[in-house]
């Protein structure tokens, strides 16, 4: 009977620690953009959190700063949760962000643990959306937006942080000068404080090659966002989708990415986000994303 309350103790002992230490979330891969489950977040951003990481991912990329805490939770504390879901704080979208508000932002982030700071859009106020016909464009000059990326890309290094622009498809398309804004970027941002997020989904809808831009631009793609697209040109979780990964994914070093976070801006067909997200987190490890 003593011997068998010993084992029952041992084996509560045990179990504790594995919760504890998340020990059943060491094989943790890939990385998620809590875009995706937006949603989750603003509802239960701690149980949604919780999701991601029983999923099996293993970084994530903020998109809910606002009045300087993370999805309700000040940069130390969002750090400190994330950190005990065995989660790693690598990048955050902050569209809000100004020549005025930037060093306060970056304060955050480096805060939160964050080592790239995206900027998502065209920031002051730049970005256009028409509704009517679901495009998106910039109100602002190319060589607005690169001299602004480049102070905000050297005032984020100075705060020990790493700063990229996420592009969509606009961005691959010729302005009414004849630029194609991302090869302007490209060209003419310093590539000591700017360099880049390719999302993959975006570049393919613009009719762009990825693997010509890394040949063209090489180690300038940091990271990647890897999301699918279905036959109707659709969001699709990963590997569901038309987009060739693996031919992307052999390119990887000429490209320089060193991270990529999963991405599907919407579902489709009663699918939620938090479902998609396991099937893509099967896609990417399929695929040969680790």
């Amino acid at each position: 009977m003593k011997k068998a309350i010993q084992r029952v103790f041992q084996a509560t002992l045990i179990l504790t620690f594995i919760t504890t230490h998340n020990i059943f979330a060491q094989d943790q891969t890939g990385g998620l953009a809590l875009y995706t489950v937006r949603d989750d977040m603003g509802t239960n951003a701690k149980a949604t959190l919780q999701a991601v990481a029983e999923t099996g991912y293993k970084n994530i990329e903020a998109a809910g700063y606002k009045d300087g805490s993370y999805y309700g939770m000040s940069p130390k504390d969002f750090k400190a949760y994330v950190k005990k879901l065995n989660l790693k704080t690598v990048s955050t979208h902050q569209s809000a962000v100004t020549l005025d508000n930037m060093n306060a932002m970056f304060a955050d982030a480096k805060t939160a643990g964050f080592k790239y700071f995206v900027v998502p859009i065209p920031p002051m106020g730049w970005f256009k959306y028409d509704n009517a016909t679901a495009t998106m464009s910039m109100n602002c000059t190319v060589e607005e937006l690169a001299k602004t990326l480049d102070v905000m890309g050297e005032n984020a290094r100075k705060a020990g942080l790493k700063l990229l622009y996420h592009n969509h498809d606009f961005e691959f398309m010729k302005n009414d000068k004849g630029i194609v804004p991302i090869d302007y970027l490209l060209e003419n941002c310093n590539p000591k404080y700017v360099n880049f997020q390719m999302d993959l989904f975006w570049v393919t809808k613009a009719g762009a090659d990825p693997l010509a831009y890394f040949k063209k631009y090489p180690k300038r793609f940091k990271m990647w966002h890897v999301k699918d697209m279905d036959e109707q040109g659709r969001f699709a979780p990963v590997g569901k989708g038309t987009i060739d990964f693996k031919k992307i994914l052999a390119q990887k070093k000429l490209s320089g990415m060193k991270y990529f976070m999963v991405e599907q801006d919407q579902t489709f067909d009663d699918m939620k986000p938090l479902d998609a997200i396991k099937i893509s987190h099967q896609g990417i490890k399929t695929i040969g994303f680790k």
